[in-house]
Formats: C-alpha cells, structure tokens, sequence
C-alpha cells in the first residue's frame, strides 16, 4: 500500500476535507463511513455540500445536527423505520440548509455521467413532474433521434470532491472489498477522491483473488484509507453486522430538540473518542 493512502485514523481522512467541499455518502443500507461523519464533526467542518447517493440517513443528520453542512442534494432524508431525520427537518424549516431536490435514478445518472467522462446523460421519467421547475441546471430537449416529439431531460456530470464509504476490508495494495455494493464503486468512479474507512486490512491481494475480485475497487479510485472497526454503526455492514434499530430509535428520540440532539452529541461522539483516546 502506498504510504501515503493508509491513515492513522479517521481524523487524518476528514482533516483532507476542507469546508465547503461537496461530500457524497451512500445509503444507511449501502456502506456509509458513520466514522467520518463523527471525525468531520469532531474537526469543526463547516459549509459541507452533502451529496445523498440517493437517499440520505444517519450520518446526514448528524453531520446537519452539528452545523456541518450547508447544502444538501438527495432524493429523501430518512431513519427508516425510526422515522424522519429530526436534524435535517429543524434545519429546513429554520432555513439553515439549503435542499436542492433530485430523485434516485437522476443521481445516480449524474455519478454515470462523471463515471464516463461525458458532460451529460439523458433520462426519461422526470417530464411532467414538479422537479424540473426548481433544477434549472437540468435541460429537457427533444430527442434528435427521433424526428421530434419525443422530450428527454438532460443531466449535467457530477462529480463530488470525495466519497465517504465504509468497507468491510482492504489489502495493503489500496484495492477496497465492496462486496455485494457495487453502487459505490460508480460513486468512487465519480468523485474527484474517496476516503475509505475499513474494519481490517486483508493480507494478499484482493485483485488476484478470483472469489474477492468481483467486489472489490482499484486502488487507482482510492485517495485514503483508514482503520475504524465498527466504522459504519449504528447502520448496517453486509454481513458483519446489522442495523442497530433500538439506538437509532433512541438518537431520533434525543434528536427532536437542539438540547437533546446536543447531549447526545456530546455522549456518543465527543465524550466516547476522547475516552476511545484515554
């Protein structure tokens, strides 16, 4: 592994995000770093553009608690089963946030665009609905292919300044294991760098491995990694853990006021690294 992609913690990761920057993380269901979204609120991130790829969750709301983020470009913002993202709903209503409105598949055609090195791609299914009126950067055209008649929106490329995924392992060459969650792989294709925590480092190459190499992206997309077991709680990790469905009921509980969402800040991301540290 080269040097200078292996971190010694998260907090060496989110000190290379500077405020401002345009941060993608995936799904609670699809690999968030949990990990960086505490170590960015533990730096004093500020202006941070959150990129939800598609939907936005946990580490979202969190990152918002903490006036971290300015804007947010997603398609939802939710607990799941623990319902609405307390954090994000306060911020929106007190106009601390900007939300730019996108849906699923129009993200994840942005992120192919950047992945293919075009400057747009077309999409069928957003004509006719309210969306189009508040993105003025999205074109609708008629199909040059077809004689006229037939509309198509265009989506610019996007390209986030970093991804923040968590993974179950990488290998000392830089190589991530994604697994089943090959949607992050197009994130990384995308983003300009993208910032890896892992629960542990595998010994051999993943690349070479022909039941590994399926799931796994090149180091050629990785800019940094850092070891965090358990760097993706309370959401969950494929297989090596689940969702923790009683706390994050608690934290939506605590969330609802900006005393409780501060108490539990405190108790679970201050208080618990500076005793993690003792």
């Amino acid at each position: 592994m080269n040097p200078e992609t292996l971190e010694a913690s998260p907090e060496a990761l989110a000190a290379r995000v500077p405020d401002g920057a345009m941060v993608a993380l995936p799904p609670d269901n699809s690999l968030p770093s949990v990990a960086l979204a505490k170590a960015l609120i533990r730096r004093g991130a500020r202006g941070l553009r959150l990129l939800g790829v598609p939907v936005s969750g946990f580490a979202t709301d969190i990152l918002i608690g903490a006036g971290c983020v300015a804007e947010v470009q997603t398609s939802a913002v939710s607990l799941g089963e623990a319902g609405f993202a307390p954090r994000f709903t306060a911020a929106l209503k007190e106009g601390r946030i900007t939300v730019r409105d996108a849906t699923c598949p129009a993200i994840h055609t942005m992120l192919q665009a950047a992945e293919k090195g075009v400057p747009f791609m077309p999409l069928r299914g957003l004509i006719g609905s309210d969306i189009l009126a508040n993105r003025p950067d999205w074109r609708v055209i008629d199909n040059p292919f077809a004689g006229g008649g037939d509309p198509v929106v265009l989506l610019p490329a996007l390209s986030p300044d970093f991804a923040l995924i968590h993974a179950a392992m990488a290998d000392r060459e830089g190589n991530v294991w994604l697994g089943r969650r090959r949607e992050c792989a197009t994130i990384a294709h995308a983003a300009k760098a993208t910032f890896v925590t892992v629960e542990r480092l595998h010994d051999g190459n993943l690349l070479e491995d022909e039941r590994l190499a399926p799931g796994t992206i090149s180091a050629t997309y990785i800019s940094g990694i850092a070891l965090a077991p358990r760097g993706a709680q309370p959401v969950a990790l494929l297989d090596e853990y689940g969702v923790d469905a009683g706390f994050i009921a608690e934290y939506a509980r605590a969330a609802r006021t900006e005393e409780g969402f501060q108490a539990w800040l405190a108790r679970h991301v201050t208080e618990q690294h500076e005793e993690a540290l003792a």
